[in-house]
Formats: C-alpha cells, structure tokens, sequence
C-alpha cells in the first residue's frame, strides 16, 4: 500500500487581507499535484500541540469557496503568536509535534506568516534533520510590515499600503473641511515597530487631487521632538490644517518608543515584543499643550490590516502565488526554505517567485533604506513612491451580500 501523502497548514502572526489567498493557493495546488488530504492547524503550531486541525476538504467545496476564502480577511484557520523553544532547551515539544505528523502521514508543513513564523519552519527543519524525518519544512511570507529579508515585498503589504494611501486622502479632506479661520493638527498613527514601509504608504495620498500629508515620521530614524514642533510651527504659518502620518514605533534617541512618554507599556507578547498604542495621542496632546490649537488623533490600528474591501489585487494574485508555490517546493524536495518575491520589472510592473534557505530570513529585519527618505527624514522619495506603488493596482470586488461583503465562515464543528 502507498503511503499518504498529506499537507498541513497554518497561520501565524498578526492577519492581513490576503492571507487566505495564500492558503487558497497552497489548498489549489495541494489538490492539483495529487495530494491526498490538506489538513489546516486551528491556530498554527499552538492547535496543532492541542492537536487541533481540520481536514480544509470539509470547508472547501467549489471554486466559489476557493474565491470567497480569497476575499475574506483575517486568518481564516486563526492565528497564534507562539515561540517554539530552541531545540537543546525542550526536546519534548518537537517530539510531540512530530508524533501529531507522523500519526497524520504529513509530508510537507507549510506555515504562513512573518518573521516569528519563519523562526519556527526553521527549528522545525532543522530538528527534522538532526533525527532523521522526512516531512519537508516550507515558509510562505506574509506581514503587512514588509519587514521580511531577502523577498522585494510581501503579501498583505500591497493592501494595508492601498488601504492607508486612501484613509490618508480621505483623513486629509475631513481635515481640510473643518479648518476655515482655525488651526487644526491631524495625526495620524501607523502599524510598523521597527520598519516605516507603512507609514511611509501614506504619501500615495499625494497626487493631483490631493496635497498628500505635511509630514512623515519611519521608525527607522530617531525622533526628535523639539525639531518636530518647530516643523509644525513653520507649517502653521503657511497652511491652515496639517495633517502628519507617524509609525507607532518611532522613538527617541534613547531608545524610549513616543507611546512610552505618555504612559507604560506593560504588556510584553512571547517574542519580547512591546504593545505599542498610543503614540499620535501623545503628539497630539504635545502639540496641543504647545501651540495651544485643536489636535486630533486617528489610529488605523487593525483597521489597515483587515481591510479586503480595499484589497490590491496584485497583492491577492501575489498571494496565492506564493501559496502555490511553497507546495510545489515541497513536492519537489525542498525543505527549510521560504518563497520570496522577485521583482522582475517596474514598469510594466512583473514579478515572480524564488526560494531561499530559511536561516538568511528568519528573525532578520529589512527596513526602509535611509536614502528612500529626505534629508531630515520627515517624508519618503520618489523611489519609496516607484517600490510601492505597483503593488496596490488593480481591484479585487467583494461578493457582496445585503450590502456587505460575504465571507467564508470555519465550521469548527468539523475538526480533525
């Protein structure tokens, strides 16, 4: 008898828009290459420990599924943000992990996500051949930061940019309607801790019909509040209303993040990452205090990250792609890497995808380059704006149902 040769899948990190089209991809190609079953960890390798998984052929019945899940933001399978220890530390964990595979007769694991995540494919890989098994270890990017090496972009970036390129005009129009006689401040605050690609997608607001924003702060520069209230100052002269997009994560020279001046940041998650919230309040509330005009903060928070109304359909395309190929990988051999996007051309814009070895990727940070920022780093360069803008062309419509989107809905019922 042959032996089964199954896939499994999961989500980890924080959602995007698109992040389902990843997993239709890899649903897609699993089934085309003659996989027998594509199981989905309910809550990435956090469930699968809980042996928590679904046979993803009970919640997928059609084409129309397959582009539903393609619409539907979040992490349809859900999420988790668990750190696997180093393999000297606890043996026991990866040996249980492995029964759960073996007892399923996987043969390649495939993990969506970002950074954290692609930490995980790598001990996974890496425990796989100090003990001799033969399940395939494969990453598929996934973070609206942006931040992962070696790939020119990744999927969820696109969408969260488009999503913030819009809110940003709109923001800027509210602003401009309410400003007559009086000066107004807008702040407006970005998901990014330590990379400024977000943030700096808030100058796409800028065109012929719109000014764009006055001013933008990245992560990836200190910040220096005395030079910012003059900035402003100067700005109130010229110009009723101002509006102003900066990263959550800016901080000081000293390392302290904005947010930590008005008040602790307390919670710390697995990775040793600060929650950071905050940050446009404090500003507003200084700017407030000094200039003595009326402020106005406006977060995004996971606005930007779940929005697939205003999803880029290069970035859904791109998606999926990167889903697909990550089971192809697999079926050919691979194993402790991650597909990555290749930008081909800018203009027509073309892209495709490669692979590279894990360990160059994981826990590794891109940031945006200083030269992709003016000389003192208050707004990004026309090569920011070339890098970017590709990535949000072109629509992809929600089905739409009494007025709103439909989504695919997971059947918990119809575990393992």
């Amino acid at each position: 008898m042959a032996k089964k040769r199954n896939i499994i899948v999961g989500q980890s990190g924080g959602p995007t828009a698109v992040i389902n089209s990843s997993l239709a991809g890899v649903y897609k190609t699993a089934i085309e290459r003659g996989f027998d079953k594509v199981y989905g960890m309910l809550h990435g390798i956090q469930g699968l420990l809980d042996e928590q998984y679904i046979d993803l052929s009970t919640q997928i019945h059609s084409e129309l599924d397959i582009e539903l899940l393609k619409r539907t933001p979040s992490a349809f399978l859900g999420s988790c943000r668990f750190k696997l220890p180093e393999i000297h530390e606890d043996k026991a964990i990866y040996e249980k992990i492995f029964a759960i595979l073996n007892k399923l007769d996987i043969d390649a694991f495939i993990y969506i996500g970002g950074n954290d995540s692609m930490d995980t494919i790598k001990k996974l890989s890496d425990y796989a051949i100090i003990t001799g098994h033969e399940q395939k270890f494969l990453g598929v990017p996934k973070t609206i930061d942006n931040d992962l090496a070696l790939t020119d972009h990744t999927p969820g970036f696109g969408s969260a940019a488009k999503y913030i390129g819009a809110s940003t005009k709109e923001i800027i129009r509210d602003a401009q309607g309410l400003s007559y006689k009086k000066n107004q401040i807008t702040i407006i605050e970005i998901m990014g801790r330590n990379a400024g690609w977000l943030t700096g997608a808030a100058a796409l607001a800028k065109g012929e019909d719109c000014a764009g924003p006055d001013l933008i702060y990245l992560p990836e520069v200190p910040f220096e509040i005395d030079k910012f209230l003059e900035k402003v100052r100067e700005l109130l002269k010229k110009k009723e209303s101002i509006v102003i997009a900066v990263s959550e994560g800016i901080r000081l020279a000293d390392g302290r993040y904005v947010c930590e001046l008005g008040s602790s940041v307390d919670y710390v998650d697995v990775f040793g990452h600060k929650q950071l919230t905050g940050t446009a309040n404090y500003l507003a509330n200084f700017l407030s205090g000094e200039i003595g005009c009326k402020t106005r903060a406006v977060e995004l928070s996971t606005l930007q990250r779940s929005a697939s109304h205003m999803a880029s359909r290069t970035d859904i395309d791109e998606a999926c792609m990167v889903g697909g190929a990550a089971v192809k990988a697999a079926d050919e051999g691979d194993s402790g890497k991650m597909v990555v996007i290749d930008r081909v051309s800018n203009d027509p814009y073309m892209a495709k995808t490669g692979i590279y070895d894990v360990h160059r990727i994981a826990n590794e940070e891109k940031l945006v380059p200083r030269s992709w920022m003016n000389r003192d780093a208050t707004y990004v360069t026309k090569e920011f704006i070339d890098y970017i803008n590709p990535l949000i062309q072109g629509d992809y419509s929600p089905m739409m149902v009494d007025g709103l989107p439909r989504h695919l809905v997971l059947n918990t019922k119809r575990k393992k």
